[in-house]
Parts: structure tokens; sequence; C-alpha cells
């Protein structure tokens, strides 16, 4: 009993000084691995990447990745500087690749490291399709995304060796934890947890969008792609870890006024046209 309570102890004093702050949100987050030790191992994830892939350079379409992704840093920027948050990207190494693949993606990784795939450009279709997916991958960095899935998947880790620690000498009773355990954390706790990330990536990012010109009513228009891409064929939403794109799509479109109001007040009221 001392031992198990040590070790809850012990997860809650971890939890308790392993924070950061969202910049967003104003809430405590897990932060485990610090940014000191996550962007240097991104940076170098990032550069293996484009040196394992054909980098598009030189044309319409890289260009214009550069040039969305520079109005998104701008205004991710302005935002925080305007809320108490300056020097939050001091560290930021923004970085712009298209990449030539038919996978349907795109990231940005912690600390500003962004890739395109052309498979993704015909859903994206224009510009403004281009800067929707632009600032939901930038916001995940921003928020501190990637850096509390790490910690909560080493907190997932440490609980479950804590359980078969204490569980040792009852083999049949660590079956049945080790079975349980792996179901209620994935569909209870990690899949939830990736969801709630999404969500607010997409309106993080449907904020950035607006304050960087675009217009943010063609957001759910992408989604309507998006779905028409899948065909339907998604699992529910409660094993996805993504929400539905109805989901989606109806949030972005109830965010959207409010997207424009915040635009408005750092001076962008107009927004460029859909091309």
């Amino acid at each position: 009993m001392n031992f198990k309570k040590s070790i809850v102890i012990l997860g809650l004093l971890l939890i308790f000084i392993s924070c950061a702050t969202n910049p967003f949100t104003g809430k405590k987050t897990m932060a485990f691995v610090s940014n000191v030790q996550l962007f240097p191992s991104s940076f170098a994830q990032y550069n293996q990447v484009k040196s394992e892939n054909k980098i598009i350079t030189g044309t319409k379409d890289s260009d214009m990745i550069t040039r969305v992704g520079q109005r998104i840093a701008i205004a991710a920027e302005r935002w925080l500087n305007a809320n108490g948050n300056q020097g939050y990207l001091k560290d930021y190494k923004w970085e712009y690749t298209l990449i030539e693949s038919e996978q349907f993606n795109a990231w940005c990784m912690p600390g500003g490291k962004i890739a395109f795939y052309t498979g993704i450009l015909p859903i994206a279709d224009n510009e403004t399709g281009v800067a929707t997916i632009m600032g939901h991958e930038v916001a995940h960095a921003l928020a501190n995304h990637g850096q509390q899935r790490m910690s909560a998947a080493y907190l997932q880790q440490g609980i479950a060796l804590a359980g078969n620690v204490a569980l040792a000498n009852d083999s049949n009773g660590q079956a049945i934890f080790n079975q349980s355990y792996g179901v209620v954390t994935t569909v209870g706790g990690m899949l939830p947890f990736s969801r709630s990330h999404e969500t607010q990536a997409d309106e993080i990012g449907l904020r950035l969008m607006a304050l960087a010109g675009y217009n943010p009513d063609e957001a759910s228009e992408l989604w309507k792609r998006m779905k028409t891409k899948s065909g339907g064929q998604a699992p529910p939403e409660f094993l996805s870890t993504h929400p539905s794109n109805d989901i989606r799509i109806a949030n972005l479109k109830k965010w959207s006024p409010a997207a424009k109001a915040e635009a408005a007040k750092f001076g962008v009221t107009s927004f460029r046209p859909i091309n």
C-alpha cells in the first residue's frame, strides 16, 4: 500500500512541477519534455525528412507555401505579442518546404518546421485553402501539442509500469490490468486527448488565418472537400484521433465570426480574394 501511495504521489508531483502554459487558453499543460530538448530533435528530424524526399523549389506552388507560411508566422507573433507572450517564438526557426509526394499530408514540427506534400494541394484548391491547413498545423506547434502528447505517453507508460510492479505477485491480475488499461487509456484517454488537440488547432488556426488576411469562412469549405475525398469512410469518432468531418465543418462555421472579430482588433477587416 505504501508503495502504491508513493507511486501516486510521485506521479502527481511530476505533473505539478512539469507544466507549461498554453498561450491561447491560459491553461497549464503537461511538459515532461522541454522545448530545449524537443526543438533540436525536431529540427534534426525535419532535415532527415528533407534529405529523403524530393523538395520542390522555385515554382508557383512552392512560393505560395512560403508566402502563406510567412504570413501565418507574422500573424502568430502579432497575436502572441499583443496578448502578453513577447519572446514566445524566440527559439522558433521557421522553415517552409514543399515535398513532391502523393501523400495527403501537411505538418508543422515543434519549433516551426513546416512541410506540405503536393498530394494535399488539389484539396486545398487555392491559397486560402492552404492558409486553412497552414494555420491548423502551426496552431499545433504553438499550443505545444507535440510536447503534450509526448508527456502523456510518458505518463501512460509510467502508470502501466507502476501497475505491473504493484501486481508482480498476481499474474492473473496483471494480465487483466494490462488488457483493461490498454483499452481504457486509448479509447477513454489518448483518443479524446488527440481529438481535443485537433479541435483546439482548428479554432486557433482559424484566428491565425484571419489575422493573416485570409477569409475564415472558407475553412469550412475546405473541410467539405475533405469530407468528399474521404467518401464517408471514417471510423466512429470515439475510435478516431480526429473529430468527424461534420463536427469540424459545424465548428468552423460557428467560430468564423469570432475569428473575424479578433482580426478586426488588429486592423484586418477585409480578406484576400480566393484564388
